[in-house]
């Protein structure tokens, strides 16, 4: 047996369909490694599977074959037009390990739903003969799950499942489904995933890590290195208000108050966290049609100097999310593949420097986060 395999819940989507076309352009040498974080001039060599070796697999429920979203990628200005036809055989091989369906968190047979991913998987790692599977989420952001007696052990949650009493959301069926299936997980999103204390237990049993919460591309990135400044400087931050202009699929899907609820909570604790004290943050998630895959976010960062003196901050981003993400989902994957080859289980914060709300830490320092990240990668991923 040999290679990593990547099963990504929402393989159709905007960011998987972009870290596939993208780990295929670097295989077939048509890409260049740019924003690949692990390969930077540099970082340490941590045993991870290589780029070109990656096999792609995946669930989604709808059913636009990935040539077409790759093709309105291009048109969308997020890839290089004329880069889905050059790899068109590739895109179809992959293509082929794409089941159509999967969890949509409304299923009346848990119990059933999670056989078949699990199945789905499974059957995916053999056919490939791979040396293990990384099931990363990239789904759209639900609504924050309220927490639920049947959460808090594996037991319950294993009698509330056969039983067909409760709903899982999607996040929380795939997550279940890799651990179930002895796989890694990685949660892109901020969705509750495996942060159900059950599926923390189930984790542990199967001996296999994850890493999670909500990656961290754009505005969240500019306040995890921002924020250290201010308290390195010992300057008080009165408030860090901010607005996000979204358009495509993750805007349309924001637009609805209950999924923007649990976006905007990963977004909102950094700076009051970093800094150590409470700061005024309001933050505004707005749905842009006319903006098309871009995204852009502005804040506005008051802040008291010596003798009072009252000053401000001002940036604006702006970019295409799904560019700045792909190759953080593929570093991820074989982050915490290498982390399962060297046996380690359960939550890795030493991969925050990837999210907005890391599991396992609360250390925002974007600093502090790259020095932990590459002091893990230096020794192995243990």
């Amino acid at each position: 047996m040999s290679g990593t395999g990547v099963w990504l819940a929402g393989a159709r989507g905007s960011v998987a369909t972009t870290a596939i076309l993208g780990a295929l352009a670097v295989r077939a040498g048509l890409a260049e490694r740019v924003g690949l974080v692990c390969e930077a001039p540099g970082f340490p060599d941590g045993g991870l599977p290589a780029v070109s070796d990656l096999v792609f697999g995946g669930h989604d429920l709808v059913d636009v074959p990935l040539l077409k979203r790759a093709e309105r990628l291009a048109d969308a200005g997020v890839v290089p037009h004329g880069l889905p036809a050059r790899l068109r055989d590739d895109l179809a091989a992959v293509e082929a390990d794409i089941v159509t369906g999967g969890a949509d968190g409304r299923t009346r047979d848990p119990a059933g739903t999670l056989r078949r991913l699990v199945d789905d998987i499974t059957a995916f790692r053999d056919r490939h003969g791979l040396d293990r599977v990384v099931v990363v989420n990239v789904t759209a952001t639900e609504p924050p799950t309220p927490a639920r007696p049947e959460h808090a052990t594996l037991a319950a949650l294993r009698r509330a499942i056969d039983a067909g009493t409760m709903v899982l959301p999607a996040s929380a069926c795939y997550a279940y489904a890799a651990f179930e299936a002895g796989c890694g997980h990685v949660d892109f999103t901020p969705s509750v995933g495996a942060r159900l204390p059950a599926l923390a237990e189930l984790a542990r049993e199967r001996a296999v890590p994850y890493a999670g919460n909500d990656g961290k591309t754009g505005e969240t990135l500019v306040k995890a290195a921002l924020a250290p400044m201010f308290a390195g400087r010992n300057l008080r931050v009165g408030s860090w208000a901010g607005t996000n202009l979204l358009g495509g699929g993750d805007g349309a899907n924001l637009a609805d108050p209950q999924a923007a609820a649990s976006k905007l909570d990963s977004k909102g604790r950094l700076v009051s966290e970093t800094l150590g004290y409470p700061v005024e943050g309001p933050l505004h998630i707005d749905y842009v049609a006319d903006l098309g895959e871009q995204k852009t976010a502005w804040d506005h960062v008051t802040f008291q100097g010596f003798l009072g003196a009252r000053m401000t901050l001002q940036f604006t981003w702006q970019g295409y999310d799904s560019a700045l993400a792909a190759p953080l989902v593929l570093d991820l994957a074989r982050l915490v593949a290498a982390a399962h080859a060297a046996g380690r289980v359960g939550p890795l914060p030493e991969l925050a420097y990837f999210f907005k709300d890391p599991i396992g830490t609360s250390t925002h320092d974007l600093a502090a986060q790259y020095d932990a990240l590459c002091a893990f990668a230096a020794r192995g991923c243990r």
